[in-house]
């Protein structure tokens, strides 16, 4: 499986066994063009042959949408409309933080977490869906 943390500015990827239900991070896109977005994903998909795509939902602390939320919804069906593979959403309440976290315990701190903070927000992401399938939403 791979997931996605979808940003405007980036978006973080981590990929994951099924049958270990471990996940991992992979890569970011550090590029806001779509085209040059979805060649990267495509390559991606490509290379890993995965089952499933998981897409991190965002929403307001109390579970209520925001401007991102409806744009993650977007990209999540984008993927399955071009890509033809089951795409679930899952909520990405408080990855971000759990993924700095994981940072900081691995001594990356401050500012050098830029470049990595989304890929490991995309494994908190996928690693929350394996812990718990149940709460994926099919896109």
């Amino acid at each position: 499986m791979l997931a996605f943390d979808f940003g405007t500015k980036r978006i973080g990827i981590a990929v994951g066994n099924t049958i270990s239900h471990t996940a991992r991070p992979l890569t970011t896109i550090d590029d806001e063009k779509t085209d040059t977005r979805f060649a990267v994903i495509a390559a991606l998909l490509k290379e890993w042959e995965p089952a499933a795509l998981v897409v991190g939902l965002p929403c307001n602390d109390d579970g209520t949408p925001h401007e991102m939320t409806a744009l993650s919804r977007r990209f999540a069906n984008r993927l399955k409309g071009r890509f033809n593979l089951p795409t679930l959403l899952v909520d990405e309440r408080y990855t971000s933080a759990a993924a700095s976290s994981v940072l900081d315990e691995e001594g990356i701190h401050g500012r050098k977490q830029k470049s990595l903070i989304d890929q490991y927000a995309a494994q908190q992401i996928l690693q929350a869906y394996f812990d718990e399938p149940s709460a994926g939403i099919h896109a």
